[in-house]
C-alpha cells in the first residue's frame, strides 16, 4: 500500500529535480520509475511497465498532429505570411488610431491559426513590425510589449501546441480543444484592440500621433502607400492562407477529418501554397530539419508525461489530491482560484509546456470532481498557463523579442510594456469561468451541424 509519506517523498522529488535545472522530461521520467520501484519493489516490473506505456503512447496516431502542424506554420512563415498579414492588415486598419499596433494584433491572430507557437510569432513579429512602429514614432516600451502580448494568441488560438498536449494528457478530443478556442481566442484580440485604442484616444503620442512622436497625422501623407498591384498581391496571398485555415480547421469543426488528417490536409496545402510562392528545394530540407529538431523532444516530453500520469493514479497521488480539494471547504472558485494561482507562479519559474505536463494529471481529474466543464477548463489552464510567457523571470516571449532586437531596449523595459496584456490575459480568464459557454458553444454547434 502506498502511504501519504512516499506520495510525499514523489512529489518532493519531482519539483526538487525542476528546481535543480534538470531537463522536465528526465524529472518526469525519473519520478515515474521511483514511484513504480517503491509500490514494487522489482526493476523488472518497471521495464515492462514503461515498455508497455511507451508502446501504447507513442503508437497513438494523434502524436502525428504536432509535427504536421508544425510544418504547416514553418512553410507559410518560410515564404512570408506574417509579412504578408501584417502589410494587409495595415492597408485595411489606416484609418484606426494606433493602427500599427492594431495590425501586429490582427495580423498574430490570423498568423497563429497556422503556426501554434507563439515563440515563431514573437520572434517574425519583431523584424516586421517594430520598425514600422519605430518609423512612426511609437514609445519604445509600448511597441515591444505589443508584440510580446500579442504574440501570446499563438498559445491560445488553434493549432496550439499547448491544446494537442492538453488533450494527449487529458484524453480529451483534439479537434474540440482547437475549436473552443476560438471564440476566447476573440475575446483576448478585442481586449488588445480595446486596451490599444484607449492608449491611442488618452494618449495619442505613445503611438507616434501627438507631440512626442516623431510623426504626427500631417507627416503620414508622405507614408508609402502600396500600390493597386501590391494590395491584389496580398489580397490573394493572405486569402490563400484564410481557405488554407478554413478547410483545415472547418474540416476537423464539421468532422469531415479527424484532427491528424487535418493536420496532413494543412501541412500538404501550405506546402503547395510555399512552392506556390517560390519556396526552394534548400528551404524545404530546412523546415523538415527543424520541425523535426523541435517536435521529437515533445514526443519524449509526452511520452514522460503518460507515464507520470500514470503513475500518480496507481500511487494514488491524484486521489489524495483531489479528496483534499473536495474536503477543504473551499468549493468549486476557490479551487479554481488555487489552481490559477500556481498556474501562475509556476509561469514564473518554468516554461508552459513543462507546466502542463507537471499539474494537469493531478488538477484535470479536480476540476471533473469539482464539476468544471472539461473544455471551458481546458481553455482556462491554457490561459492561465499562458501568462507565464510574459510573467518574469522566465517570460520567454519577452526574451525571444530581445533576442530579436538587441540593441533597442532591456528586458525590463518589455516586460513593463507587456503588463497590460498580461492584465488582459487575466480578465479573459475571468470571463471564460464566468461565462464558460464562450470555449463550449462552437464545439456543440459543429458536433450539432456534423449529425
Amino acid at each position: 500500500m502506498f502511504g501519504t509519506l512516499e506520495m510525499l517523498l514523489l512529489v518532493v522529488i519531482l519539483v526538487a529535480l525542476v528546481l535543480a535545472g534538470v531537463h522536465i522530461a528526465v524529472a518526469l521520467g525519473t519520478t515515474a520509475v521511483a514511484g513504480i520501484y517503491m509500490m514494487q519493489g522489482d526493476m523488472e516490473v518497471v521495464r515492462s511497465f514503461i515498455g508497455s506505456t511507451a508502446y501504447e503512447a507513442l503508437r497513438d496516431y494523434v502524436f502525428a498532429v504536432i509535427p504536421l502542424f508544425m510544418l504547416m506554420g514553418e512553410f507559410l512563415a518560410k515564404v512570408g505570411a506574417a509579412r504578408d498579414l501584417f502589410a494587409l492588415t495595415q492597408r485595411l486598419s489606416k484609418w484606426l488610431p494606433g493602427r500599427l499596433a492594431i495590425a501586429t494584433v490582427l495580423a498574430n491572430a490570423v498568423f497563429a491559426f497556422v503556426t501554434g507557437v507563439s515563440i515563431a510569432a514573437a520572434a517574425a513579429f519583431s523584424r516586421i513590425a517594430y520598425p514600422e512602429m519605430k518609423r512612426y514614432g511609437y514609445e519604445r516600451k509600448f511597441a515591444l510589449g505589443c508584440i510580446a502580448g500579442s504574440a501570446c494568441l499563438g498559445m491560445l488560438i488553434p493549432p496550439s501546441v499547448l491544446m494537442i498536449v492538453w488533450g494527449v494528457l487529458t484524453e480529451q478530443a483534439v479537434g474540440k480543444i482547437f475549436i473552443a478556442g476560438i471564440l476566447p481566442g476573440f475575446v483576448l484580440v478585442a481586449f488588445y484592440c480595446a486596451y490599444i485604442l484607449y492608449v491611442a484616444w488618452t494618449r495619442p503620442e505613445v503611438v507616434g500621433e501627438g507631440p512626442r512622436g516623431a510623426a504626427t497625422p500631417g507627416d503620414r501623407s508622405s507614408e508609402t502607400e502600396a500600390s493597386d498591384e501590391e494590395f491584389r498581391r496580398l489580397l490573394i496571398s493572405s486569402g490563400l492562407v484564410f481557405l488554407l485555415v478554413g478547410l483545415t480547421l472547418g474540416g476537423i469543426w464539421l468532422g469531415f477529418f479527424t484532427p491528424t488528417e487535418g493536420a496532413g490536409v494543412g501541412a500538404t496545402l501550405a506546402l503547395l501554397l510555399a512552392l506556390w510562392k517560390g519556396l526552394r528545394t534548400k528551404e524545404l530540407f530546412e523546415v523538415i530539419l527543424s520541425v523535426g529538431r523541435t517536435s521529437a523532444p515533445l514526443l519524449l516530453l509526452l511520452f514522460c508525461a503518460q507515464l507520470y500520469s500514470r503513475v500518480l493514479s496507481m500511487t494514488g497521488v491524484t486521489n489524495a489530491a483531489k479528496e483534499f480539494f473536495l474536503t477543504s471547504g473551499l468549493g468549486p472558485w476557490g479551487s479554481l482560484a488555487v489552481m490559477v494561482a500556481i498556474w501562475f507562479a509556476l509561469g514564473c519559474l518554468i516554461d508552459s509546456i513543462s507546466i502542463i505536463l507537471l499539474t494537469v494529471p493531478v488538477f484535470g481529474p479536480i476540476a471533473m470532481a469539482l464539476g468544471f466543464d472539461p473544455l471551458a477548463f481546458a481553455i482556462l489552464g491554457i490561459l492561465a498557463i499562458e501568462t507565464g510567457l510574459l510573467t518574469p523571470p522566465f517570460g520567454i516571449l519577452v526574451f525571444t523579442v530581445k533576442a530579436a532586437l538587441p540593441q533597442e531596449a532591456s528586458v525590463g523595459e518589455i516586460f513593463r510594456g507587456s503588463i497590460a496584456y498580461w492584465i488582459a490575459l487575466l480578465g479573459v480568464i475571468v470571463v471564460i469561468a464566468a461565462f464558460p459557454g464562450i470555449a463550449t458553444w462552437l464545439p456543440a454547434l459543429g458536433h450539432a451541424i456534423a449529425k
